[in-house]
């Protein structure tokens, strides 16, 4: 039996191998008639305000963008780029091999499974389509919440979700967004995945100086769940 009840897992660079924008991104500018560069640079500096929603729907926000670069698109060649703009994150987003028998494994034991993610609107479309998605009990996405981490409401709504107080849960990331830190704060205990591949991650306001347990490779945790004693008393 576990001490945890559940486990917490980031999704992008954890469930996923390390995220970088590919050529389907130009697909994007092309179809609102932009300059590819100047639609990346507009993406970086805008990313956590577009994560917690602040420019309205996937459509609303894609028109945001696009008045950011320097044009005004018609409605056809918004809907052109919000297609584009799926098809190329879902051309990025490359589950870890080890996912889908991690979280069945964790399940195996009696866990329950959710993602936490600083996420745009493509998420939450994407997400079902993938394997993993049978195997998680509750998802929380910011562009849902309102919040990204570490503020503690996108954990706690994970929690409320599982049903489970964040002692009595395990939560995993690579480390942006200072997720770890803020996982600590709520009393949960946190694990950096330092995987190989994360050198080239596209992360915004990483923690570099994390000094807790690291894993590098996700069925580590599944045997870091097995030896963790169950508190007595």
């Amino acid at each position: 039996m576990s001490a945890y009840r559940a486990v917490l897992f980031d999704f992008f660079g954890t469930l996923t191998i390390s995220v970088r924008r590919g050529p389907a991104h130009r697909a994007v500018a092309e179809a609102l008639g932009c300059d590819p560069d100047a639609l990346v640079e507009v993406l970086d500096r805008s990313y956590y305000d577009r994560a917690r929603g602040g420019y309205g729907s996937a459509e609303e926000t894609m028109r945001w963008l696009a008045v950011q670069v320097g044009v005004w698109p018609s409605r056809r060649r918004v809907r052109t780029a919000l297609a584009a703009r799926w098809a190329a994150m879902s051309a990025d987003t490359v589950l870890r091999p080890d996912a889908v028998a991690t979280l069945r494994a964790l399940r195996h034991r009696g866990l329950r499974t959710a993602v936490v993610s600083d996420c745009t609107h493509e998420l939450p479309e994407l997400l079902p389509a993938l394997p993993v998605a049978g195997l998680l009990d509750a998802c929380a996405y910011s562009v849902q919440i309102g919040a990204c981490k570490p503020h503690h409401a996108i954990y706690l709504e994970a929690c409320a979700r599982l049903g489970a107080p964040p002692s009595e849960c395990l939560y995993v990331g690579d480390g942006g967004s200072q997720e770890l830190t803020g996982a600590v704060e709520l009393g949960m205990t946190a694990v950096r995945l330092d995987a190989p591949d994360l050198s080239h991650h596209l992360v915004f306001n990483p923690e570099p100086e994390w000094a807790g347990p690291t894993v590098t490779a996700l069925w580590e945790l599944v045997r870091m769940v097995d030896r963790t004693p169950v508190p007595v008393g």
